[in-house]
């Protein structure tokens, strides 16, 4: 579970659907939203460490922002600092107004395969529309509401959160280099503190306990750090419409045998 949270947390497939989908075909237990979160810290953690380097540059001008005009500031490491927390809000809210439904009703296969091959079509239409023509020093605070709000929609397991905030960079008219490491920037805050919040749930209901879910969480960074790199190089010269078949194949796969009995529904 390590492992698959890592390769799908950054390909636009739905990290949190797989997770659903791959406990059902193989016949364990759901092992709950708060593993699911909590091993999120992993790949976050991979982040952190392949942009070492851009976070610490945006940590260091942020600071210096608050001393002096703060998201106004013409520094741009300063303006994406800002854009990162201010991007961060329309999750926390719709998450925290949404804890319940989001621990337990979305949780459905039907719901995650439905939305892996719908959202397939947004990526479709983001990679048709985009003009791909700004860099991530043109981002502004409009954007950032919008690629925000975008992120929110990945609560919805199938959605995907790197094909929604990457999709809604590319609407913008960001390139696809640019709308992947502003997602991955714009993933931390969100991820970190949704698994820091389920923190207090692990080992409850029956689900891994500590130990095994630092395992996982371990894998997670290893699996993770390697998918960040290779789709950083992907993206560079391949549209992310490749990912699509497999998007919606795999959500018919899961409704077809959630319907026919083969696999708990959830």
């Amino acid at each position: 579970m390590g492992i698959v949270q890592g390769l799908t947390e950054f390909l636009p497939i739905s990290s949190s659907g797989h997770l659903l989908i791959v406990p059902a075909l193989a016949g364990w237990e759901d092992p709950g939203a708060a593993f699911t979160a909590v091993i999120q810290l992993g790949t976050m953690a991979a982040v952190v460490v392949y942009f070492r380097d851009d976070l610490k540059r945006i940590t260091v001008a942020f600071v210096r922002s608050l001393r002096t005009d703060r998201w106004r500031s013409p520094d741009i490491d300063a303006r994406i600092g800002w854009y990162i927390l201010a991007g961060t809000i329309p999750i926390s809210v719709f998450g925290l107004a949404f804890a319940d439904q989001i621990e337990s009703g979305t949780r459905s296969l039907y719901l995650v395969g439905v939305t892996l091959i719908l959202f397939s079509f947004v990526i479709l239409a983001a990679e048709r529309l985009g003009k791909r023509e700004r860099d991530l020093k043109t981002v502004s605070g409009r954007d950032t509401l919008v690629v925000g709000g975008f992120q929110a929609l990945a609560l919805i397991p199938g959605v995907s959160r790197s094909g929604a905030t990457i999709s809604a960079g590319l609407f913008l008219g960001l390139d696809r280099t640019a709308a992947a490491r502003y997602s991955f920037l714009l993933s931390i805050p969100a991820v970190v503190l949704s698994g820091l919040f389920e923190l207090r749930s692990i080992g409850e209901g029956g689900g891994p306990g500590i130990a095994l879910t630092i395992l996982a969480a371990l894998l997670a960074f290893l699996s993770g750090y390697a998918a960040i790199a290779w789709l950083l190089r992907f993206v560079a010269s391949h549209s992310l419409a490749a990912f699509c078949p497999y998007r919606i194949a795999l959500g018919s796969l899961v409704i077809v045998l959630a319907a026919t009995g083969s696999i708990s529904a959830g």
